[in-house]
């Protein structure tokens, strides 16, 4: 029957269909791509081929390439990889027995969170910056989230700023006793949350004062003038005013001395005549005895004043050849020389008592010398003396009968 046998054209037909119809190498069979996952370091982890339970063999590759770190595989497909360290991230896909792609997953490895070392920073009264260090190094894409509250008070947002680490509140509660900070950190292996309970009154620390200057007073060469501008971050000089400390030293010294003011400038009236001095200002709230005070200024150095002599100009000598004319014209007067004139009398005064010098010292000598001559001779005649007693002694002894 010719309806039962198709007809060579419709043969190759079906045979053409079918060739165009089967799947490419390049496709994934089974469309299933899972996108990113994240695995502990130094753990074991397992990739599934699919969500579906595929039992057909499969072969694995890490960034197309058939070397794989340590592994197995498991009866449904699944990759085990052992112990796991950087080297083993990468974009891993699974393949059947004749290389048809199944799956492809990329494979991110890391740490879970731990706990943040917080800490925060009050400028004034009306701004609160905290920054923050991990206490672990994820190697993973991270996410936070921060809020802040005084003493039973509800949460608010800490405005973030991801790349510096920190976060910002703005007039915060100062008369709330104690402050609450919440910071979440989070990755693709979990979450972790930080919570930090300080007291506002107790970190405010002004920045350090700005626009220092050192300068000399002129005509006080004990005397230096030290002036300075309120911190930029310091808003409100009137409602919070701040005390300033003023310390400075001589070059190479190691003690300071100190100086205490509420406004600028302030002069040094003890300083080291002619030598350089080290200066520095800090602030502190006055009203806040709690507070701390800033970090130092730059150190400057300034010398005090000193006060400069005009030398004396150099005595001019008529030269030579202004004596070849001995003659004085009658109408003029001679001009009298500066230089100091040669006086006989002096001279004589101080060769009389050169004199007179030279003859005390010889009657020193004439006197010292026969006392000293007199001294011996009576030493000399007393051991003469002691020698003939113990003589005569010894020969009585000798002359009496035993």
């Amino acid at each position: 029957m010719p309806g039962l046998f198709p007809s060579p054209v419709c043969l190759t037909v079906i045979w053409f269909l079918s060739w165009s119809l089967r799947p490419s190498r390049a496709q994934i069979w089974t469309d299933e791509v899972s996108g990113v996952q994240y695995g502990h370091l130094e753990s074991n982890v397992t990739l599934a081929c699919g969500k579906s339970q595929i039992r057909l063999p499969v072969v694995w590759r890490l960034n197309y390439s058939s070397a794989l770190p340590w592994h197995k595989v498991t009866s449904d497909g699944a990759l085990v990889l052992l112990h796991v360290d950087h080297s083993a991230q990468g974009n891993y896909s699974c393949y059947d027995n004749q290389g048809f792609l199944l799956h492809s997953v990329k494979l991110r490895l890391g740490y879970p969170p731990g706990l943040l070392s917080v800490s925060c920073h009050v400028p004034n009264h009306t701004h609160v910056r905290c920054s923050w260090v991990e206490s672990v190094k994820t190697f993973l894409p991270t996410k936070y989230n921060a809020s802040f509250r005084g003493n039973g008070q509800e949460w608010r947002p800490c405005v973030l700023d991801i790349t510096r680490k920190h976060c910002d509140v703005d007039h915060p509660a100062f008369w709330q006793t104690i402050h609450i900070l919440r910071i979440t950190e989070s990755n693709g292996l979990g979450s972790k949350t930080t919570y930090v309970q300080f007291r506002l009154h107790e970190l405010l620390k002004p920045d350090p004062p700005e626009s220092v200057l050192v300068k000399e007073l002129e005509g006080y060469p004990q005397r230096l003038i030290v002036s300075w501008n309120f911190p930029s971050s310091w808003p409100l000089h009137d409602a919070f005013p701040l005390v300033f400390h003023i310390r400075y030293r001589p070059k190479g010294s190691i003690y300071w001395s100190d100086i205490y003011s509420e406004e600028s400038p302030v002069v040094i009236f003890d300083a080291l005549a002619g030598h350089l001095h080290h200066v520095q200002v800090r602030a502190r709230d006055e009203v806040n005895s709690d507070s701390q005070w800033s970090e130092w200024s730059p150190l400057l150095f300034a010398r005090p004043w000193e006060g400069y002599t005009t030398p004396e100009p150099a005595e001019e000598f008529p030269s030579e050849d202004s004596f070849t004319d001995c003659s004085i014209p009658d109408n003029t007067k001679p001009e009298t020389s500066t230089a100091k004139s040669h006086n006989p009398v002096l001279e004589d005064e101080g060769n009389l008592g050169l004199v007179i010098l030279l003859g005390f010292f010889s009657l020193v000598v004439l006197t010292t010398i026969p006392s000293l001559i007199f001294v011996v001779w009576m030493r000399q005649r007393r051991r003469d003396h002691v020698t003939k007693q113990e003589l005569t002694s010894m020969v009585k002894m000798k002359s009496m009968p035993i």
